[in-house]
């Protein structure tokens, strides 16, 4: 979502900190290329007017003129700013409530969570998705109930992601009103022993008076403790309008943003804190239903700045990546083994993680080696076709690559629609990757990650440049 407006900020940092010193004309001329990129990637004017003034009055101390690296010091600044804007001040403890679900559910159960938004803004994916993450995470028991008795096949869209998430669903009785379907769902989740309900409220094409009143009749009956307004980020500054009416006329407590992976220019997301005051919870990252992730501010300023968010890679690793697995791994790379198996094993955790242009933007200064990644031309089928290659490999190949001979080649090239020429590669990869290995399993502990804070290889995706 951030990709134009952190190539227009690099670009401009970048220069910053080729110069050995800097004065005040330097920091006012990088500000006004700052506010132009702001404005581009369609942030609010009042909230641009009001950061670029405050980063502009911290840069031109003389702390950080005097300083020995004074690009890096207006960067620093730059990205405390922005950590403050997309907070609002708060600590990030604060924005993390409920153990990392991103949603307070303090009170005693069963407590609500109301969804609100236009129609088309993903309310409905949204609350199988939230239903998701608090049943896995959290270990809730969550129970869910669709109030759009207008959209046709509403309820019944919930019923099916119900389904998916294997999550309770309230029955569908025709013709019930959305405060009655609402008691309903608080009554059932009292008798059965939920702790949390999930509302779906009905949407409207644009801002509506029935559609506010009625999502604050739901309010006032049910008692949520979180009043979530879910945005889609691609509808840019009209997202920020909406929040700014469903707060005035409903109160909302929280932001999800929906379509964070998507092409949007990132202004709405900078901007609805600093309107409403009311903190991004959620973003949704992809359309799987477990691609919900905790919005935090810290991670997020980095990523717009280039400097990327491993502790967020880190932490989806953990998610796909079973203990006894990464144990098996870990001593085989202490004894220096990499066999095919293994790199098949590291396939699969890829492809589970995501999306792989999103794991890669997760990556530091990946935004500098962007063109050598479009020529690589580095997408989720490459891996698959890479995986592909090593199951049509028998067992005895895939622990013993030195036995690949031409013939055999010629045969796992035909069995997986790959080409021979395909086939050397991989095998060349596993060559390096192996190397590596040995490499790892003599500097022990310390060279797991290479020793120089790269990834492991295998986290790597074929034909991706190294990152040093």
């Amino acid at each position: 979502m951030f990709e134009g407006l952190s190539d227009r900020l690099s670009g401009i940092f970048d220069r910053l900190k080729k110069r050995g010193a800097l004065t005040e004309a330097d920091v006012g001329e990088a500000m006004r290329e700052v506010r132009i990129a702001l404005l581009e990637a369609d942030v609010a004017l009042p909230v641009v007017k009001e950061f670029v003034t405050s980063v502009r009055s911290h840069a031109v101390g003389q702390e950080v003129l005097r300083s020995v690296t004074p690009g890096q010091m207006v960067i620093k600044i730059v990205h405390d700013h922005l950590v403050a804007m997309l907070s609002g001040g708060e600590p990030d403890e604060k924005l993390r409530v409920g153990d990392g679900a991103g949603i307070d559910l303090a009170g005693p159960p069963p407590v609500a969570v109301l969804l609100v938004g236009l129609q088309g803004s993903g309310k409905t994916t949204t609350a199988g998705k939230l239903a998701l993450r608090l049943r896995k995470r959290e270990r809730k028991r969550v129970l869910m109930a669709s109030l759009d008795v207008y959209r046709p096949a509403a309820q019944q869209q919930l019923a099916v992601l119900g389904k998916q998430t294997e999550t309770a669903v309230v029955d569908i009785v025709p013709g019930e009103a959305p405060v009655t379907i609402a008691h309903r769902a608080m009554d059932q989740a009292r008798r059965q022993g939920y702790d949390v309900v999930i509302l779906d409220t009905a949407g409207r094409l644009s801002i509506d008076e029935r559609m506010m009143d009625e999502a604050a009749a739901v309010k006032a009956a049910t008692g949520p403790v979180e009043t979530l307004l879910v945005a889609d980020a691609l509808t840019g500054q009209d997202a920020v309008s909406l929040a700014k009416a469903f707060h005035e006329k409903v109160g909302i407590t929280g932001i999800v943003l929906t379509r964070v992976d998507g092409d949007s220019r990132g202004g709405a997301a900078l901007s609805m804190r600093s309107v409403t005051g009311r903190p991004i919870r959620l973003m949704g990252v992809g359309e799987k239903l477990d691609a919900l992730e905790t919005f935090q501010p810290q991670r997020i300023a980095g990523r717009i700045l280039g400097m990327g968010d491993v502790v967020g890679l880190v932490e989806r690793a953990a998610e796909v990546i079973e203990k006894e697995d990464a144990e098996k791994l870990a001593a085989k790379l202490m004894k220096g083994e990499f066999n095919l198996e293994d790199m098949a094993a590291q396939f699969r955790q890829l492809r589970k993680m995501g999306d792989l242009k999103g794991l890669l933007g997760l990556l530091p200064g990946v935004g500098k080696i962007k063109k050598q990644l479009d020529d690589a031309k580095i997408d989720d089928k490459m891996i698959a076709r890479q995986e592909a290659i090593i199951l049509s490999m028998t067992s005895a190949e895939r622990r013993n690559p030195k036995i690949l001979n031409a013939s055999r080649r010629r045969r796992i090239a035909a069995g997986s629609g790959a080409t021979v020429q395909d086939v050397n590669r991989l095998l060349k990869q596993h060559q390096q990757m192996a190397a590596m290995m040995k490499k790892v399993g003599k500097m022990g502990k310390r060279g797991l990650f290479g020793g120089g804070g790269g990834l492991p290889p295998g986290m790597l995706p074929p034909g991706m440049p190294p990152l040093r």
